[in-house]
């Protein structure tokens, strides 16, 4: 057997293996946006290419082509926006504290006898995103049995490693090196001494029940500390499986980032 074919019977594997674990669950794509971002203010409309920002993250989520994508906006003028694209949108209380909390709204007004038994939560923030990341993130889930799903990229950059803003994922990898169980994230650099770090994309795949355990349960000491959300389920004793994938989106948060993801899409 030649190098190309061992290559090409693992990506079939790897397919087949997401397919069947798509197959066991039914999902939904929520993604949550509001217009009060502290560093890039109006950022869901902000133009690209003559498309807003979040219409681009909405294309990204249908094309992933696992279920149904709805916008869970806080602000009607978001949703007017999602709905004129073709896009469906549901208008949720402006105060609510995060995006997660959003998305549990959202859901909760649109499928109240419980259709969908696996929610994604897509920030509105990613563009660039490569829609096979979300498939990725639900057949983990769906493999796993864990509570929720996320995923990881690998680096060795000495500047990601330094970088707060960049949260490292700390896993224990399963044999393959391609699946593992989560047990911390941080924004220091984690763990110590050689080798890589693995960069979280913040990008989630909750069981129903654990979304709603999730939003039920206080803000934990270590998710104030490092401000990680996702700290409060290790703390409360869930689950959280990672994929490593070999992409990182880009995520939008200041002007800087908004230009590089329109000379991004522009080249795409």
């Amino acid at each position: 057997m030649t190098r190309e074919n061992a290559a090409e019977i693992s990506h079939f594997t790897d397919l087949c293996s997401t397919l069947m674990g798509l197959c066991s669950v039914t999902p939904i794509i929520v993604i949550p946006a509001r217009m009060a971002s502290q560093r890039l203010p109006g950022k869901p409309l902000a133009d690209i290419h003559g498309e807003p920002m979040i219409v681009h993250v909405w294309r990204r989520a249908l094309e992933s082509g696992i279920g149904p994508v709805v916008v869970a906006v806080g602000e009607a003028e978001i949703g007017d926006t999602v709905t004129q694209a073709g896009g469906q949108a549901v208008l949720t209380d402006a105060d609510l504290p995060s995006g997660t909390d959003r998305v549990l709204a959202a859901l909760e007004s649109l499928d109240r006898g419980g259709q969908y038994d696996v929610v994604v939560n897509l920030q509105g923030d990613l563009p660039t995103l490569d829609p096979q990341l979300i498939a990725a993130s639900v057949a983990t889930l769906a493999d796993s049995g864990a509570d929720i799903a996320t995923l990881a990229c690998r680096t060795e950059s000495p500047e990601e490693r330094a970088n707060p803003n960049v949260t490292k994922a700390v896993v224990a990898w399963d044999e393959t090196g391609d699946r593992g169980r989560a047990l911390y994230f941080t924004r220091a650099e984690a763990p110590s001494g050689e080798g890589p770090v693995y960069h979280h994309i913040g990008l989630y795949a909750f069981r129903r029940e654990a979304l709603a355990r999730f939003v039920a349960l206080p803000a934990s000491p270590l998710e104030k500390r490092e401000r990680l959300e996702q700290l409060r389920a290790l703390e409360a004793g869930m689950t959280i499986a990672v994929a490593r994938v070999d992409t990182i989106p880009l995520g939008v948060d200041t002007a800087a980032d908004l230009e590089r993801a329109r000379a991004l899409l522009a080249t795409s």
